[in-house]
């Protein structure tokens, strides 16, 4: 404390000494001021552009989520009046006292709105980005005034169509300083109303950003489930406009927003190989008796249980994530028809978020390359050349959660003039999927496998379906040998009547049950109202 003590009186010290100086200085200036003020060719008017605010983008209920919060603005001529009553105040002392140095006019922010000074001009302008700006990667920002990522680079021209200004104009000697005595014109700007309605939940996509602390890297989706609405999407780690360079040379690329990149999906494509068996009436019928392991053309595939799951029925192999499993199954099913289920929900094909944001469509083989028994066998447990992204599973898993349709992906209603009314909303439609019959039996297996003791993502009281991955991506840690693995779950809720529909990814997490499934369960939990 006492530490504390001697640098606040340390502050309170310079503070005084800036004072005086700046006391002399102006007494100064002012002794000369007449003499300037008589040479009349030299004097002018001096205008200061002193913050300007473009269109709003709001969440789906009309929440802004750029200009929530204004900045205490003080535009000041500066006597010897107006410095003492700014100095306590001010955010940055240092380049307060160099713009002071100067005698002309000049912009600064203070810590209060209470600043009463006739020398001073107080605004309070619209802040475009919070410290902590929700939706950030959505939201993307912006370089000397026009949008470079996000909406603010896909909505550039209507977001600054018509930017409100704050000006204030001052009339100056020769020396550009301000004329003591002289009216000071006030041009007040307005926060704007119109702009962007996104799908955007904003309760649930803070939600999304509390719980996905906990991803070092990774993504949160969360999509509505009849109208593949994205209620909420984060991706980790975030980034802040105030920190772009330190962003750019961050290893970790937090400026990428994951959830729009395609990465090896592991075991959640067992529901797709499930599904080409049911359509092909073997899903009821096929079991396995899994030793650990399987040989397919010289080829072995072990399993995480390297001891054997045993006999396993589909519902069975699916709760433990068997692949020796549907290794064996994928060999009752044709290349192309397996190939073709994975199109029918959605792998392979772009995701367009607005016209400039797009999410990847990921790869899938080919079917010559489906014709080495090795490929198919990776391929229906979601290993080898396949990746898919987040938004491409949580788009598969509104499919099996409704009617086997897949929704079309939608993170903007529209237009807005008012922030209330959307303007030629963008309609929600669906494509053709998989039956409802198959969706049903997906949805049954899901319940199922979410209902597993050891499942970590399920809060209590909410019941879910829900698949785990542990995707294998081929690289190593030098340090420990082992492998790098992405931890996924996909899950809908509830269970009987699913309302959402969350996907968590952790990039390099490891496992899904324990690296993802967590995230899921704080998620799902917050959303139902439910408080762990």
């Amino acid at each position: 404390m006492e530490r504390i003590r001697r640098r606040a009186a340390g502050l309170r010290l310079m503070m005084i000494l800036a004072y005086c100086v700046v006391s002399i200085y102006l007494s100064t200036l002012s002794s000369q001021r007449s003499e300037l003020a008589r040479t009349g060719a030299q004097q002018g008017r001096y205008t200061i552009q002193a913050g300007t605010a473009a269109g709003t983008i709001y969440d789906r209920s009309g929440e802004p989520l750029v200009n929530q919060k204004t900045v205490c603005t003080a535009v000041v001529h500066p006597t010897a009046d107006a410095i003492a009553a700014l100095l306590p105040h001010v955010l940055d002392l240092e380049a307060f006292m160099e713009k002071v140095e100067t005698g002309r006019p000049f912009v600064c922010e203070v810590d209060t709105m209470d600043i009463d000074c006739p020398d001073v001009v107080m605004l309070a302008i619209p802040e475009r980005y919070s410290a902590h700006q929700i939706a950030q990667h959505i939201i993307g920002y912006t370089v000397e005034g026009v949008g470079v990522s996000g909406l603010e680079y896909a909505y550039d021209t209507l977001l600054r169509q018509n930017e409100s200004r704050w000006e204030v104009t001052f009339s100056v000697d020769g020396a550009g300083r301000a004329l003591g005595g002289e009216l000071v014109q006030v041009r007040y700007g307005a926060n704007p109303t119109w702009g962007v309605v996104t799908t955007l939940d904003a309760r649930i996509q803070r939600i999304c950003e509390r719980a996905g602390e906990q991803l070092e890297k990774g993504c949160v989706v969360v999509m509505d489930v009849k109208s593949g609405d994205l209620l909420g999407l984060a991706s980790f780690p975030t980034y802040s406009t105030q920190t772009l360079s330190e962003a750019l040379d961050d290893p970790d690329s937090p400026m990428i927003n994951r959830a729009c990149y395609a990465y090896p999906v592991g075991s959640i494509f067992k529901l797709v190989t499930a599904a080409c068996a049911y359509e092909q009436g073997i899903a009821h019928t096929f079991q396995w008796d899994c030793t650990g392991a399987i040989d397919i053309a010289t080829q072995w595939f072990r399993c995480h249980d390297l001891s054997g799951h045993g006999p396993q029925n589909m519902a069975q192999a699916m709760r433990n994530s068997c692949n020796p499993y549907f290794i064996s199954l994928s060999t009752q099913l044709e290349a192309e028809t397996l190939l073709d289920m994975a199109k029918s929900l959605g792998f392979g094909e772009e995701t367009a978020l607005t016209g400039t944001m797009t999410a990847s469509s990921g790869t899938l083989p080919t079917l010559a390359q489906m014709r080495y028994p090795a490929e198919k066998a990776n391929f229906c447990f979601g290993q080898g050349v396949l990746t898919a992204t987040p938004i491409q599973i949580a788009r598969m898993t509104c499919a099996i959660a409704g009617d086997g349709s897949l929704p079309m992906v939608r993170l903007v209603q529209g237009e807005t003039e008012d922030g209330k009314t959307v303007l030629q909303a963008q309609r929600t439609m669906r494509e053709t999927g998989i039956s409802a019959e198959t969706a049903a039996f997906l949805r049954n297996l899901m319940c199922y496998t979410a209902a597993d003791e050891q499942f970590q993502g399920r809060p209590a009281y909410v019941s879910m379906g829900a698949k785990t991955s542990t995707a294998q991506t081929g690289r190593w840690d030098e340090e420990t040998g082992e492998e790098w693995c992405h931890g996924w779950v996909t899950a809908f809720f509830p269970a009987d009547a699913p309302q959402y529909v969350v996907t968590v990814l952790a990039e390099d997490g490891g496992y899904g049950n324990t690296a993802a499934a967590p995230v899921l369960r704080q998620i799902a939990g917050a959303i139902m109202g439910q408080v762990e």
